[in-house]
């Protein structure tokens, strides 16, 4: 009767009850009434009911084909134990979750993003092999090659982004310091992240240190760091080294303030009281239990904070804060700056490599971090 769950049981019962003038009974106490004449009445009735099933089958259209196919099998085919295998048990309650696998599952999910990661590999290995197109040398064309008479040359098939305002190709100048002025970036930002990871993660969880910290990222905060900058470039030097250091030094405060926030919120949970009750150590509670919730958070500040060091690597080249022996895009964009308006592609080609590696570590950037929030993986 399971199998009709759409019709009503009192239809069914009222319908038997109507062909057999028996009452339909509901348990076995009640059936014991009956006697031994009842037996009989009891078949009938099983006749009956299964009569009035096929009826039904009949009317709605429903179950005929399985009540026919369960009424020819035999009686020890109807109900059978389920076989019990241990391994097969164990494998049901093994979960083959992986982190990182489910990481990259979402991440390709991301078709933009995958796109534009693939777009950047390229544009780091064309960094490496377009200087072999060109017969001139970035580190140096300015000195050996500098030809007056062909300055202000547009782009042609012999200098295809034309010469600078020395006559020097800029094919090969692009392409140098779009390879300078990324690995400038990645450095100093995994340097930073390092650095604000670390401090975060002390001055989150270790209460003592949270007030030398707090006093020290107030100080560094106050005062704009181009003032530093200006000042280590003054007393110590405008080499590329010198200034990456420098922008490490004092670009992690952002960092190591976000993270000892996300920290605040962990810290006192149950599972890490636990820790430090059964004797875990500092770093292990913060390697174990809090840094994996802080990975995706990670991720999207690397991302964001490569396209903002080339723009302040831009910013302090175009102060001349940086050494001019050492071709970069900001350097390219500070000497476009007085004759981009006669020679527009001077600023175009830097300023679209630029844009270009922005925009490519925003999305990549993004889609990598909400691939690596836990909550987002099934």
């Amino acid at each position: 009767m399971a199998k009709h769950k759409d019709l009503d049981i009192n239809t069914i019962k009222s319908e038997v009850e109507a062909q057999s003038e028996l009452p339909i009974t509901n348990s076995e106490e009640e059936m014991e009434g009956f006697g031994p004449d009842e037996n009989t009445k009891s078949v009938k009735l099983d006749a009956d009911l299964s009569a009035v099933e096929t009826n039904l089958d009949k009317k709605y259209n429903k179950g005929s084909v399985h009540s026919r196919s369960r009424s020819r099998m035999p009686e020890k085919q109807l109900f059978q134990f389920a076989e019990y295998h241990s391994q097969e048990a164990e494998r049901i309650g093994y979960s083959n979750y992986s982190y990182w696998k489910s990481v990259w599952r979402n991440f390709i999910k991301k078709k933009t993003a995958v796109c534009m990661a693939i777009v950047f590999i390229l544009l780091i290995a064309f960094t490496f092999i377009a200087p072999t197109f060109s017969k001139y040398d970035a580190a140096t064309v300015r000195v050996d090659h500098a030809d007056m008479s062909k300055m202000f040359t547009s782009p042609n098939s012999e200098y295809w982004f034309g010469t600078d305002s020395i006559g020097c190709d800029y094919w090969c100048q692009i392409w140098s310091a779009t390879r300078t002025s990324i690995i400038l970036s990645v450095s100093v930002s995994i340097g930073q992240i390092l650095v604000g990871v670390i401090i975060g993660l002390l001055w989150g969880y270790v209460r003592k240190l949270d007030r030398f910290f707090t006093e020290l990222y107030n100080f560094i905060d106050n005062i704009p760091t181009i003032i530093y900058m200006t000042l280590i470039a003054l007393m110590i030097g405008k080499s590329t080294l010198v200034m990456a250091v420098a922008m490490i030094a004092f670009y992690w405060l952002g960092t190591a303030r976000n993270i000892r926030n996300l920290v605040f919120m962990y810290r006192d949970r149950e599972y890490n009281l636990a820790s430090r009750c059964l004797g875990t150590g500092l770093w292990r509670i913060l390697t174990k239990n809090i840094f994996p919730y802080l990975i995706s958070v990670i991720v999207l500040r690397l991302a964001l904070s490569i396209p903002g060091i080339i723009a302040y690597e831009t910013t302090l080249s175009y102060l001349g804060l940086l050494d001019i022996s050492t071709p970069s895009l900001g350097i390219l964009l500070r000497d476009a700056r007085s004759n981009f308006m006669s020679y527009p592609y001077l600023l175009v080609f830097p300023a679209a490599i630029v844009t270009l590696i922005t925009v490519t570590f925003y999305l990549v950037g993004n889609a990598f971090s909400d691939a690596c929030d836990p909550r987002n993986h099934v």
